[in-house]
């Protein structure tokens, strides 16, 4: 702390997987409960000097900035990419890299908690679509798209994309207790009929 030495904070996600956030930095320390305050990524002073500006190179420099970070989301995208063993509801794509966990009632709702019922496995496309009422899940869980998408014509990635889903299963965990909750899944689909 003394130092101001940069250090990397790890905290846990799920057993076994981290998330790191650099630079971190003890801010204070309370010796008598034996607890410390981390800082993450605290905004830096910039030192430099400047000579001729315009005979410069251009260089790339960085800036450290501020903004809000949901730290539940990479926990619960973990959890909830695990319980649909990594692979979209709705297409079945198995590329870890392309999946997101997507919340049914969104993060702002009151019940909108980072929790497996609460979350759907969803490639970028689907979660995308999903988000902004292209696709819609049914509390029975039978997939929808938006009478809009249905109608329009374009190329394959519409056809097999999001035309081809309409009225597919939608792939839900084994487990009970991970499957989405069936009023999350009214509650939001009511959004995306008002949406169409």
């Amino acid at each position: 702390m003394a130092g101001r030495t940069p250090l990397v904070y790890f905290f846990g996600l799920v057993p076994g997987q981290y998330a790191a956030a650099w630079p971190s930095f003890v801010v204070a320390d309370d010796p008598s409960s034996l607890t410390f305050t981390i800082a993450a990524d605290e905004p830096h002073t910039l030192t430099g000097t400047t000579s001729d500006a315009a005979a410069e190179p251009i260089r790339r420099r960085y800036a450290t900035g501020l903004q809000l970070h949901r730290l539940h989301q990479a926990e619960f995208r973990q959890r909830v990419v695990r319980a649909y063993h990594q692979a979209c509801a709705i297409c079945r794509l198995r590329h870890d890299e392309l999946l997101d966990a997507a919340h049914i009632l969104p993060d702002g709702h009151p019940l909108g908690e980072p929790t497996v019922p609460n979350g759907l496995a969803l490639c970028k496309l689907h979660h995308a679509a999903f988000d902004r009422n292209i696709v819609g899940i049914r509390s029975d869980l039978v997939v929808e798209a938006s009478l809009d998408v249905l109608h329009e014509i374009d190329g394959p990635m519409l056809i097999h994309g999001l035309q081809g889903w309409h009225g597919a299963p939608l792939q839900v965990p084994r487990p009970v207790e991970d499957r989405p909750n069936p009023d999350f899944l009214a509650e939001r689909y009511e959004v995306f009929r008002r949406a169409g």
